[in-house]
């Protein structure tokens, strides 16, 4: 407008207008600054303590998807490309001939654009598990661009709240609302709820992220499809082939390779490190996610550079990472503590061990037992097979002829001490066998043990078991409190 206007009057702008010029620079410059700083505010930095029941209470969700509003709620970009795509290649692929330098160079542009998201958006910028250099950053940038995701900035926020929000309605990617859901139904529809509060300040200060994001539409047409179908044509004349191949149908495999970190690693396999959320380890998971399928520790540990702590264990986005930190573009990486990831494993351990535990038949307490004299001992025994054995007496009236080493054995010991025999003065029972008496206990001898018998009051079974802090006299006792040598009892 001012062109215009001074077409019309003068060579020179009037003072008025050039001040107005002037001024509007100014505030577009102010504008600008403030959005910057607004950007590397923490937005999480005034929320309530109570902020995710405080959101669902107070927000509403959008009304459900139903067969007569379904197209309205479609988000026709993702869906757009989420459809056409694997159609366009699908169609390409039966047109066009696959040759093994595309077919070889395809797989490797897999990996590249594939590791731009697990190594770049994913390890380095959403979970900041190791620094690279500038060279790293911009290549890792550029390689994510290829996998036409979003941008690091977008992708990073939508994961941090997953992680923040795991497995509830503020969680983008709900696996509780479903495989389909988590895999690819949250990004064909509108969203029912808008995601979580998640901070990405520190990415608006890095001057790659910021690149990427203000360029990533170009960004993703030259790293998405013009590079994939240049290479073959330069080099082995096959255009068409790259960009079908290593273009469009890589595309498909990348997209559903990420896609399946949030749905099938939620669902398949187990929790060596804890059970609270879905996120699961699984072998087949890690294959077609390079990497990514050791989700139960990565929840656990999400800054953690590795996904898999075992050598043998599949994660090329480790060996990846470790590979640039011996090259000089990576450092820094982040390892949590072993003896902390060693307590995640003995946890569930002990969780699956108290579950057995508690299918388990186990001897009447002595609380139950009944106290006995010496006398009333006797006298019972000429009614049914008693046996005393470290103070406790037994019923073995069931036993008598499944003993291994024959029934005269026992029946010459009814109604008398057999402590000494059992514990090797005649055999040195095995600790099955001490197991099964205990099973056998029926009372208490009044006066208790011989002196000197204490370790053989206590079943070898019994001698370590899983005991629940509140299940104990005190919930702060240390262990050794409740040791009776080798470990904890109950």
């Amino acid at each position: 407008m001012s062109s215009v206007y001074q077409r019309k009057t003068s060579s020179s702008p009037p003072p008025s207008l050039s001040v107005s010029s002037s001024s509007t620079t100014v505030a577009t410059s102010d504008m600008t600054t403030d959005k910057l700083k607004n950007d590397m505010t923490p937005v999480d930095i005034n929320i309530p303590d109570n902020y995710v029941e405080h959101t669902l209470k107070t927000t509403k969700a959008l009304p459900p998807i139903t067969w007569g509003n379904w197209y309205k709620e479609l988000n026709w970009l993702s869906f757009t490309i989420l459809t056409v795509t694997p159609t366009i290649g699908l169609i390409g692929a039966y047109l066009t001939k696959l040759r093994w330098e595309t077919f070889f160079f395809a797989i490797f542009y897999y990996f590249f654009t594939g590791l731009g998201i697990t190594a770049g958006y994913h390890r380095l910028w959403a979970h900041r598990s190791y620094n690279a250099s500038k060279p790293l950053q911009y290549l890792l940038a550029l390689a994510g661009a290829g996998a036409v995701e979003g941008s690091i900035k977008w992708w990073s926020r939508g994961h941090r709240a997953h992680h923040r929000y795991t497995d509830t309605d503020l969680d983008p990617y709900n696996a509780h609302k479903g495989l389909v859901w988590s895999h690819i139904g949250w990004m064909l529809v509108k969203p029912r709820r808008k995601p979580g509060v998640a901070d990405v300040s520190d990415l608006s200060k890095n001057e790659v992220v910021r690149w990427q994001h203000r360029h990533y539409v170009p960004l993703l047409l030259m790293m998405g499809f013009v590079v994939p179908t240049v290479i073959p044509w330069l080099l082995w004349g096959d255009a068409k082939g790259g960009y079908v191949y290593a273009g469009v149908l890589r595309l498909c495999f990348v997209h559903h390779s990420t896609f399946c970190v949030n749905s099938l690693a939620h669902w398949l396999g187990e929790t060596p490190f804890d059970d609270k959320h879905t996120p699961r380890d699984h072998v087949l998971t890690a294959l077609v996610t390079i990497g990514e399928g050791y989700h139960n520790f990565h929840h656990q540990f999400p800054m953690d550079y590795r996904n898999a702590i075992k050598w043998y264990q599949y994660d090329p986005t480790k060996w990846f990472i470790w590979a640039c930190q011996q090259l000089g573009l990576a450092s820094h990486l982040k390892v949590f503590s072993d003896n902390e990831v060693r307590k995640g494993q003995l946890t569930m351990q002990l969780k699956k061990l108290r579950e057995t535990q508690e299918k388990l038949k186990w001897p009447n307490d002595n609380t139950d037992l009944p106290v006995i004299s010496w006398e009333s001992f006797q006298e019972q025994s000429q009614k049914r097979p008693l046996i005393l054995i470290s103070g406790f007496i037994h019923d073995v009236s069931t036993f008598i002829e499944e003993h291994p080493g024959g029934p005269h054995l026992i029946v010459k010991m009814i109604g008398k001490d057999a402590t000494t025999a059992f514990f090797g003065g005649v055999y040195d029972h095995s600790n099955a066998a001490h197991n099964l008496l205990a099973m056998k206990r029926v009372g208490i001898l009044h006066g208790g043990h011989a002196h000197g018998l204490e370790d053989k009051l206590i079943p070898p079974s019994q001698r370590l078991k899983i005991a629940r802090y509140n299940e104990l006299s005190s919930a702060y006792g240390s262990s050794t409190a409740y040791s009776d040598g080798e470990g904890m009892f109950y």
